[in-house]
């Protein structure tokens, strides 16, 4: 097959990941390192990847016409396999701070924040996981948590809570992200009082949102995910999709690459029955 794989970032959500214990063949790996794996492999054997964001997917005729920020380009099949993007809190000061303190990746950039107190908002895995590795790397961690308790896998959970350098906060929402230059502080709202928290880093982690925006007119659930069959199809014939953009009920880095490899053997099976 004759194809091309356009993407913003190689890796997507395995690159944000921190410690990787449950990738077949890697007893331990970290996501960035697996991410270079994945992006040496592809390299081995000269595909055509461009780090091009991409605009929108439609089917127009017996093509599809898939248009980035550099141009249109058409395709006789198209796996869309775009991942999901952070969530974003919504409060006074976050557009202000992001990327001054303010951050949606502790993977990415928690060693910037070595020996600072910082903030992670959330209460799920994502959030236990940044966590985890900011206790290794931050002074003293407040993990703001909007319910009654953490939720997340117990191990997790268990970790966090006995950790010595992590204070927990549940019942408790963000109000708003302070600062001068860069973050500096964090106000958060817990029994209908106001309490401001002084750090120097504050991690986003309330969940993700599918990247499906690009393809208007394929079928999507009540989440937003695109809708497949077993064969990784969506109800337009010519797409398809594979991945934690779509509704399949895992989310999980494995999982993720064989949907890929079902999807992409769909796709060499439409072209070869196709006139």
């Amino acid at each position: 097959m004759d194809f091309l794989i356009l993407a913003k970032d190689i890796g997507g959500q395995a690159a944000w990941s921190g410690d990787i214990e449950n990738y077949t063949g890697y007893q331990f790996i970290s996501g960035p390192e697996l991410a270079l794996k994945f992006e040496e492999h592809i390299n081995k054997f000269g595909v055509d990847v461009r780090k091009e964001e991409v605009i929108e997917v439609k089917k127009k005729g017996e093509n599809i016409e898939v248009t980035s920020i550099n141009g249109m380009y058409k395709a006789k099949t198209v796996i869309i396999a775009s991942g999901k993007r952070t969530k974003e809190l919504g409060v006074p000061g976050e557009k202000e701070f992001k990327n001054k303190g303010l951050t949606y990746c502790a993977t990415c950039d928690g060693p910037l924040f070595r020996e600072k107190d910082v903030a992670v908002i959330g209460g799920g895995n994502s959030a236990l996981d940044a966590v985890l590795q900011l206790m290794k790397i931050a002074k003293h961690t407040h993990l703001i948590n909007l319910t009654e308790q953490l939720a997340g896998d117990p191990i997790m959970r268990e970790k966090v809570i006995k950790s010595d350098n992590v204070t927990v906060y549940n019942n408790a929402t963000v109000a708003e992200i302070i600062g001068d230059e860069f973050v500096n502080g964090i106000k958060i709202v817990r029994n209908n009082e106001e309490e401001i928290l002084h750090v120097q880093g504050i991690f986003v982690e309330i969940g993700l949102m599918p990247n499906t925006d690009i393809a208007k007119d394929v079928a999507k659930n009540k989440s937003n995910e695109i809708v497949i069959n077993c064969r990784n199809e969506t109800n337009v014939s010519g797409i398809f999709a594979a991945g934690d953009v779509t509704d399949v009920p895992e989310k999980q880095i494995i999982i993720a690459a064989g949907e890929g490899s079902k999807a992409l053997l769909s796709a060499f099976r439409y072209i070869s029955r196709s006139k």
